[in-house]
């Protein structure tokens, strides 16, 4: 195996990021052999579903089938994010291997996408910490709009690192920060890193990418010249966010995965089995 610094993980967002945003109901068939797909592609991290309100998220709602009728590889993860305590008690029927929770870094966007201010956030997901925790189980902590909110622009960095602190209190975690709106340019990348460099191992931290104008690429290229090593992405480049109005899609997984490779970065990643994946659950969206 390469070394640390030769290794990219990535995490394949497609079947609830990526799922989530569509106007008709994906089959619950459909979005199991995508989970199927990403795992036989050797994708390391699959985050497969939300364990949140159908009333809220409704493509979501059937969670449990689908983490039920997923096949497990070993050395995949397969990850669920949840919006409180509740979600948690369905999410660990379903024996996840590791829970996403869910703050923003402006009070808009959280109100629109939790319903919730920032602190109430907090609120919610601490029990949530303190469970996963006990029962040895890895949290992800998202942190939304780290570059710019859809309702109030630029995010300073500095309400970043303050989120990040709080979240480090509550707990071990993997820290993942959003470009929620595709915002961000290399130099918005530089500045977010200066930033919370001090407070996260830069090689720990995951960045998710928004792909406006296609800049995506070159901010996850700064991002790795800097010494990130842990990246979003979904496959065929699916998704975009229903409470943040014009979000465009992930970066795409294959042309991280090719980038990767061709910089002499390894991911572990079969580039066209995950082709084969995006194009059978997209002739599903467009059937």
């Amino acid at each position: 195996m390469s070394d640390a610094a030769d290794r990219v993980w990535i995490t394949d967002v497609g079947p609830r990021d990526g799922l989530q945003n569509e106007s008709t109901p994906v089959p619950t068939a459909a979005k199991i052999n995508l989970v199927d797909a990403l795992s036989a592609a050797g994708l390391p991290d699959i985050e497969a579903t939300a364990f949140v309100r159908a009333s809220w998220v409704p493509q979501l709602a059937d969670a449990s089938e689908v983490m039920h009728g997923i096949t497990r590889r070993q050395g995949t993860l397969y990850t669920v994010l949840v919006p409180n305590e509740r979600g948690l008690d369905r999410a660990m029927e379903a024996n996840p291997d590791k829970v996403a929770v869910f703050t923003a870094a402006s009070e808009t966007f959280a109100q629109r996408n939790t319903n919730a201010s920032i602190d109430e956030t907090f609120d919610r997901f601490a029990p949530v910490f303190e469970r996963c925790s006990a029962a040895g189980l890895p949290v992800r902590a998202y942190v939304s709009t780290a570059i710019a909110c859809p309702y109030e622009g630029a995010v300073a960095p500095g309400a970043v690192v303050r989120l990040i602190e709080r979240l480090v209190d509550l707990g071990p975690c993997e820290i993942d920060l959003g470009d929620t709106i595709g915002a961000a340019g290399p130099e918005d990348i530089d500045a977010l890193l200066d930033a919370v460099g001090g407070t996260v191992e830069l090689s720990e931290l995951v960045l998710h990418l928004h792909d406006t104008g296609g800049r995506a690429l070159a901010c996850a290229q700064r991002a790795i010249e800097r010494g990130v090593r842990r990246f979003d992405a979904a496959c065929g480049g699916l998704g975009g966010c229903p409470f943040a109005p014009g979000a465009p899609g992930n970066l795409s997984t294959s042309s991280l995965v090719r980038h990767c490779e061709a910089t002499g970065l390894h991911t572990g990643i079969d580039v066209d089995a995950v082709d084969t994946a995006a194009r059978a659950i997209r002739s599903v969206l467009n059937s």
